[in-house]
């Protein structure tokens, strides 16, 4: 039930279609068993004949239905300019016989008749539609569909500035959704918050659908909790598990997004028949553990923060790097440990020995006692001699630099 539809049954014209009688009125009176006809029926009749005060119409009973001149009035110009001879029309039985013995009928009533069928039938179905604001009160707004009024109460409204400025709305078309209905109170109460979740069930099912494992998409962060964080793909929302949010360890969401944060996620896993999405923030990023085997060695020293105790070691985060390695308790002292804490202190910079790289199992194993091992005393000290020359050449190109200049000069 679209809004062409919609827009047609708004209209005051007469429903009216294009298919014509048949040749003979004996053919056409054949197609009728003449039912006795109750006032409030709906019935389908043809046209057959047209003038300023009154429309005869044969609806398959004994004597022809007249639609009198005050219901042709409220046609306008445009609305009696299509009734003619010959052509189907919807009406509504308003009498079965007058005090002249006809049958009087109505165009709008069967037109209202037609719209509260239609909202029952939206109602039945669930489906939404696009209506547009015809005014408000400071209960909600009012839509009409066709010749029926419709309710939306504020707390049905979702579109931003309806709390506070509802008239912003007049004019604006919104999807909305049959929530109820009560027809001998004239009652349609209809909800734009009912409509967008089904939208937004749509759109899930969609991206469902299409979205594969391994895909990288853009998403905005709507929510976070202890174990992970929640993101709004456009439709659907998949969760970054806390294990996800980096290739450091991370004690809280928080440390890394915060809600409203746009983000380039990683599609980890799909599982359609209960709808949920998994993702990977730090999959969607370069893995630091591909340039490990390049930018470390064992036996080199490095700069690291201490970022966590454990009674088997300490965890240091490398200088300029997301990386973690551990210090092994064996490891922090020549001396005997119980507990790692006897040495160093979450949050302390200290130097360190690499004495382990595993790139593939993301594994890196640091030493603190071994920073002044003999073992390590020529690697050492070849280190500091390309490191000298290393400034010593980076003296010489910028020295050349500034002879350019002052000759350019």
């Amino acid at each position: 039930m679209g809004e062409e539809e919609f827009a047609q049954a708004g209209s005051a014209e007469p429903v009216i279609h294009e298919s014509v009688a048949p040749e003979s009125g004996e053919e056409w009176l054949e197609t009728f068993d003449f039912k006795e006809l109750q006032r409030g029926q709906v019935v389908e009749g043809i046209i057959v004949h047209v003038s300023e005060n009154e429309v005869l119409v044969d609806i398959g009973s004994k004597s022809e239905g007249v639609i009198y001149g005050r219901e042709l009035e409220r046609l306008g110009p445009e609305g009696l300019a299509k009734l003619q001879v010959g052509k189907k029309i919807l009406v509504y039985v308003l009498m079965p016989e007058d005090k002249n013995g006809n049958i009087a009928l109505s165009i709008s009533r069967a037109q209202a008749e037609r719209d509260w069928r239609k909202a029952e039938e939206l109602e039945k179905s669930g489906a939404i539609f696009e209506g547009e604001v015809a005014g408000y009160n400071k209960g909600g707004l009012i839509v009409r569909m066709g010749r029926v009024r419709g309710f939306v109460p504020a707390s049905q409204i979702v579109s931003q500035g309806t709390n506070t400025d509802p008239a912003g709305l007049v004019g604006k078309k919104l999807w909305l959704k049959v929530i109820e209905i009560d027809r001998a109170r004239n009652r349609l109460i209809l909800s734009e918050r009912a409509a967008r979740r089904e939208q937004r069930k749509q759109q899930k099912d969609d991206l469902l659908s299409e979205l594969k494992e391994g895909d990288i998409r853009t998403g905005e962060v709507i929510s976070l909790c202890d174990f992970g964080a929640f993101v709004d793909l456009g439709g659907a929302d998949g969760l970054i598990h806390l294990s996800e949010m980096s290739w450091r360890r991370v004690n809280h969401p928080s440390e890394v997004l915060a809600v409203g944060d746009k983000v380039k996620v990683y599609v980890l896993n799909i599982d359609r028949e209960r709808k949920r999405i998994g993702l990977s923030l730090k999959r969607a990023q370069e893995d630091p553990w591909t340039v490990i085997a390049r930018q470390y060695q064992k036996g080199q020293l490095v700069e690291g923060t201490i970022t966590k105790l454990v009674k088997f070691g300490a965890f240091a985060r490398l200088a300029d790097s997301d990386v973690e390695g551990l210090i092994h308790i064996s490891e922090l002292s020549n001396e005997h440990v119980n507990h790692p804490k006897e040495v160093v202190k979450e949050g302390q910079v200290v130097t360190l020995r690499v004495i382990h790289i595993d790139p593939e199992r993301h594994r890196i194993g640091l030493s603190m006692k071994q920073v002044s091992s003999p073992e390590y005393i020529e690697q050492d000290w070849q280190e500091e001699i390309d490191e000298f020359e290393d400034d010593l050449l980076e003296e010489d190109v910028c020295s050349l630099e500034e002879d350019e200049e002052d000759e350019i000069a």
